[in-house]
């Protein structure tokens, strides 16, 4: 059995958000002072690894678990052992602010967790502190260096490019990457949340003027390599990372989009860009244990997936959630 929407998409990868909670606060995610989901609205471990095992076996292959920060959730070491065992499951990754990693990268690894991405905007301590306004960079880098030793398969940083705050540190970003042998992605700030319109507008900067910025120094071969989200990845002649490219705006990939989003309400979120869902929560919560009837819930969902996104670049917001609430 396979999830196929109603324009002819396979969908093979789960994005799945444990938990709305973080211990930042960063400045395109979420409000400076958030309010919290009550413990009751959130899904438990339990439906977590049911709505996993439904979509495994519907023939999902990758699932990234999100936040909020995924590390902050209570038993998150047990949930990972249990996704990791599910049948069919060809990949388990997270996204991570990295804060907590020195701590967990090797529970996790052991537990089953395959690949791990870590955030990382800035590499100047005072910047990083403004840019998640409570975050302290040195706690990142060493969990960064954690994950490195634990050997997950593959580890990547993932960047929001934005002019006037990281765009002069493009180039040292890579480098970066390329000193700790690890992948870096940039990308593009998705207009989410009821955020200042003026500041998303004046930020904005798209892949191809990031593109623009290495070609100073490094030279980008494109390639075909593909790690089942939406990212474009480059290779450089003399170094083995990659450089990928995540272009919302610029380069729309809605034709490509073989993932869909459970939310930390159990909501099943058909596309980032839209407010149309399907309640999976309600399901689990009325009939616990009943994986069938999910599973036609979720196959009937597919129909109401669209078939893109219309994020716009003219500061008008159209989707209030943040992502927080969404998951990374």
């Amino acid at each position: 059995m396979a999830l196929i929407d109603g324009f002819g998409r396979k969908i093979s990868y789960l994005r799945m958000s444990v938990t709305d909670h973080c211990d930042f606060r960063c400045v395109y995610c979420m409000d400076e002072d958030p309010t919290f989901l009550p413990r009751d609205q959130v899904l438990t471990l339990e439906e977590l690894h049911q709505i996993a095992q439904a979509f495994t076996e519907l023939g999902v292959e990758k699932i990234r678990l999100t936040g909020g920060e995924p590390l902050v959730k209570s038993d998150l070491t047990y949930l990972v052992e249990q996704v990791a065992a599910l049948p069919g499951l060809r990949d388990l990754c997270l996204t991570t602010n990295g804060s907590r990693l020195k701590k967990f990268a090797q529970p996790l690894q052991a537990a089953g967790l395959k690949r791990i991405n870590i955030s990382l905007d800035t590499l100047d301590p005072e910047r990083f502190t403004a840019v998640t306004r409570n975050g302290k960079l040195e706690r990142v880098l060493a969990g960064i260096d954690a994950a490195i030793e634990a050997g997950f398969e593959r580890i990547k940083l993932n960047t929001v490019a934005m002019k006037g705050s990281n765009d002069d540190e493009i180039l040292d970003l890579v480098a970066f990457a390329r000193d700790k042998g690890v992948d870096i992605s940039f990308i593009e700030e998705m207009p989410l949340g009821q955020l200042d319109a003026n500041r998303r507008q004046q930020s904005l900067l798209t892949s191809d003027e990031v593109r623009a910025i290495l070609s100073e120094r490094y030279e980008l071969v494109p390639t075909t390599e593909n790690t089942g989200g939406p990212a474009r990845y480059y290779r450089m002649p003399d170094s083995d990372i990659r450089v990928g490219f995540i272009s919302p705006h610029s380069h729309n990939f809605c034709d490509e989009c073989n993932r869909v989003r459970v939310t930390t309400t159990g909501q099943l979120l058909l596309c980032l860009g839209n407010e149309n869902a399907v309640d999976l929560k309600a399901i689990v919560r009325a009939h616990p244990g009943d994986t069938e009837r999910l599973k036609q819930a979720i196959l009937d969902a597919m129909m109401k997936k669209p078939e893109k996104h219309e994020f716009r670049t003219d500061g008008e917001t159209q989707i209030l959630r943040f992502m927080s609430f969404t998951g990374g």
